[in-house]
């Protein structure tokens, strides 16, 4: 087949709406980073095989990126196919024929054969069209790119595996396409294990799958990862050839450092770098400030991408996760539950040297925003100088406020809070936004395991670092203490060496809330480093 791409533009940009292509958007090979497939092997030798990756990380630009590439020459025809409208029909009497009108939308979408589909019956419907297919594309071998896999449920996704099975021992020139990619954010296994509980069946129980796999037929299941730090570079390196605009090494850090790579987060600090911090025919050089300015403003935002992350947290099971990373609690059944799960497949977490994390810092800043933004918006405009006169943060002033604060509402507010355990984390995090009001920022790092959540606060250019502990009843307040400084210590020497260092220590047991709240808040200097007790 041709290539009939159109003109490439004379200057291209960061593209963060849907997938990219090469013509508009600067863009490395998606295939590069392609880790598990043997993509000369599937078409050569007829195989079929998953791709799974979280949202947003470039899985439909590869698949229409090949496509492309496919067809351009002679070996096969191939065809992009999106299940995105199957979300929410679990029955495979309505899903079958949805899946075939897919089939057909894509095929004239993309100037190919149209197929015919000759039977009614949904059991069959899917073999039937795709056979039709292969037979319409002869001599070529047909090979079909299914995306969004994994918004099929239930009967729909039984039928839909078991018809390709079927199809299978056919494959080939005329007879069914012999190359089939199964794409989504979950592997193939999870829908099979999934599809073999009883309870996943909720429209015809007699209709689950015996215990055999109903798709034993697959090759790989391959992954596609984040850009590495060479990635980052050489996707800015390709305005600076079209713009001669460039970037400093420091601000390429700190976008590989607050992205980890993630694709879509990379794209959209570049794009406001140049095209809304910086005016969009400037050829200024991209500094870390610009970037830092770029990442606020995506933040506050609350772009389509980052906003659809917030909102899952209203899901209890991804709640529970999220409190066990904040608290930094130890919790050996965490990954083991559906809702850690689903923050895999979601891009959310990731397992870090074997301890569980939020997977950039993006995320965990976006993250904290909107589980602390009610009780943000709760807490009064401060009406205590928290500057000093030469423009640095009073932080002494403004943690003994907080002090006060906690006194006045912590009691009342946590029992309103789906966070117990996390709460002191949380209503101090809200506290330190509401007062700082978009005029610094904060830096949170937490993880399961870790006892701790470090805060690392900078406004006008200085940082203020804070460490924050819980003593439970199965701790002691002196190891926490000892702990705490210790680490406090480290963090600050990893942020700023000269920053002044807090260490909050919430006293969580019942016993030491039965003492009064003189007891309870206290204010001692240990070394360099200011102990808080709340």
């Amino acid at each position: 087949m041709s290539n009939n791409s159109p003109q490439k533009r004379e200057v291209r940009f960061f593209n963060t709406t849907g997938p990219c292509n090469p013509w508009d958007h600067y863009m490395l090979p998606p295939e590069d980073r392609l880790v598990g497939a043997q993509l000369h092997r599937y078409i050569r030798d007829s195989l079929y095989w998953v791709l799974h990756a979280p949202r947003q990380t470039g899985k439909t630009t590869f698949l229409q990126s090949w496509m492309r590439e496919i067809n351009a020459g002679d070996e096969a025809v191939a065809c992009y196919v999106t299940l995105e409208r199957c979300q929410g029909v679990p029955e495979q009497e309505r899903a079958m024929p949805a899946i075939c009108d897919a089939v057909t939308d894509a095929a004239q979408k993309n100037n190919l054969p149209i197929p015919a589909m000759e039977t009614k019956n949904p059991q069959s419907q899917l073999n039937d069209i795709l056979s039709n297919w292969a037979v319409l594309v002869a001599p070529n071998p047909l090979i079909v790119l299914f995306d969004e896999v994994d918004v099929l449920t239930g009967e729909a996704l039984i039928s839909f595996l078991r018809q390709l099975r079927g199809g299978f021992a056919n494959r080939g020139i005329g007879s069914f396409p012999v190359s089939i990619a199964l794409v989504g954010m979950r592997d193939l296994k999870d829908y099979i294990t999934q599809a073999k509980d009883p309870g996943f069946f909720h429209v015809k129980k007699s209709y689950a799958p015996n215990p055999g796999s109903p798709f034993n037929i697959k090759e790989d299941s391959a992954v596609l990862s984040n850009f590495h730090k060479d990635d980052i570079v050489k996707l800015f390196a390709q305005r600076t050839e079209e713009t001669g605009q460039h970037i400093t090494g420091e601000a390429l850090e700190y976008v590989y450092d607050q992205s980890r790579g993630q694709p879509w987060i990379v794209n959209s600090l570049f794009k406001r770098a140049v095209m809304r911090v910086l005016d969009e025919d400037s050829r200024e050089t991209v500094t870390i400030e610009h970037v830092c300015r770029a990442r606020e403003q995506m933040i506050l935002a609350r772009e389509t991408h980052l906003d659809s992350l917030a909102v899952r947290m209203e899901d209890p099971k991804i709640r529970r996760v999220m409190e066990t990373l904040i608290s930094g609690e130890a919790d050996p059944a965490l990954t083991e539950g559906e809702g850690f799960r689903i923050c895999l497949d979601l891009g959310l977490v990731t397992i870090e040297k074997g301890t569980p994390i939020v997977a950039n810092p993006i995320y965990r800043e976006v993250l904290a925003r909107h589980i602390t933004y009610g009780t943000q918006l709760a807490i009064p405009a401060p009406e205590w100088q928290w500057e000093k006169a030469d423009g640095s943060l009073d932080m002494d002033a403004l943690l003994r406020e907080f002090q006060r604060f906690w006194r006045k509402h912590s009691e009342v507010w946590e029992q309103k809070s789906d966070y117990t355990e996390a709460f002191p984390h949380l209503l101090l995090m809200a506290f330190l936004q509401r007062v700082l009001n978009g005029g610094g920022r904060i830096e949170r790092e937490y993880a399961a395991g870790r006892g701790r959540m470090d805060l690392g606060v900078e406004y006008n250019k200085r940082w203020y670092i804070i460490e924050i502990k819980l003593v439970h009843s199965y701790d002691t307040p002196e190891e926490i203490k000892e702990d705490g400084l210790r680490q406090t210590a480290m963090y600050r020497d990893k942020t700023d060496g000269a920053a002044p260092a807090y260490l909050l220590i919430f006293d969580r047991r019942p016993a030491a809330k039965q003492k009064s709240w003189d007891e309870r808040l206290t204010w001692t200097n240990e070394g360099a480093i200011t102990v808080v007790g709340c």
